[in-house]
């Protein structure tokens, strides 16, 4: 597996990891940290349609990438 396919994985992975915690901190929240809550969340989804939506664009493999 080449260097950029780690570091991309590595990413994703980092990702996915704070999506988990920011779902598992909103059952819990306060109004106020609901709302920054959601909002990161929808950076999270965003930036990963980007990622898809990009790797697609250059012809890469989206499950080789863990997209």
């Amino acid at each position: 597996m080449n260097q950029y396919v780690t570091f991309i994985q590595d990413v994703l992975i980092t990702i996915h990891a704070n999506i988990r915690e920011l779902k598992e901190r909103r059952s819990f929240a306060d109004p106020e940290e609901l709302t920054h809550i959601e909002a990161k969340l929808l950076a999270y989804t965003e930036m990963l349609s980007i990622l898809r939506s990009s790797a697609d664009d250059a012809g890469l493999d989206r499950e080789e990438l863990g997209l």
